[in-house]
């Protein structure tokens, strides 16, 4: 496997994430365990303000984030297979980032805010039309922003790269759990329920039949 940035080496395992100064950004291309035998989310637990894993071409599939306040961290899954996970810095208090399903519904490499003194929001993703995004930004380790969801400039740039207009995007304020699912929008949940009633109507049909 590959390394993302000459700035770790994968003989340092663990270690190297955990010696790194704040606000550095990391990127470390461990699988399911890495060489440590450490589980991807246990070695995101490890990770310092403005540092981040991301396993390279592990899955196919679409793109979806979960974003979870307490931990401060993003989820961003492939299908159903956890592929990166990133520090990020979501709405200070009186600011709260909003929790709920959202899809994507802008992208643009460099915007910049029409509410905060055009302050720059590099690879900017729309959650609202009311100013929520996720784009590259400072990332002190606790909620700071005006709302929007900060993460680190390199996986900004990943995830931009990675993600499509209409992706789905979960902010939710409880903390990450090793069952949680990939987030899926109210239209994929409609249709994953009706699929799996039809093939509940399907087998009741076939088993009547014998």
């Amino acid at each position: 496997m590959r390394m993302i940035r000459a700035t770790l080496h994968a003989a340092l395992g663990l270690a190297a994430i955990t010696s790194m100064p704040a606000l550095a950004e990391t990127s470390m291309p461990i699988g399911v365990e890495n060489a440590s035998g450490v589980a991807l989310v246990t070695a995101a637990a490890s990770l310092t303000p403005g540092e981040y894993l991301w396993e390279q071409d592990v899955a196919a599939g679409p793109v979806s984030v979960l974003i979870s306040i307490p931990d401060q961290k993003a989820y961003v899954y492939r299908g159903d297979s956890l592929v990166a996970v990133s520090t990020v810095s979501t709405g200070k208090e009186g600011k709260d980032t909003p929790t709920g399903v959202f899809p994507i519904l802008q992208k643009k490499q460099m915007h910049h805010s029409n509410l905060y003194n055009d302050a720059p929001m590099p690879f900017m993703q729309r959650l609202t039309w009311d100013g929520i995004a996720i784009h590259a930004g400072k990332n002190p380790g606790f909620p700071a922003s005006h709302g929007c969801i900060r993460v680190p400039t390199s996986f900004a740039k990943k995830l931009f790269a990675a993600t499509e207009l209409g992706a789905t995007v979960e902010v939710t304020d409880a903390s990450y759990s090793g069952d949680m699912i990939a987030p899926r929008s109210d239209a994929q949940m409609t249709a994953a329920a009706n699929n799996a009633a039809t093939t509940r109507k399907d087998l009741n049909t076939f088993l009547a039949s014998r």
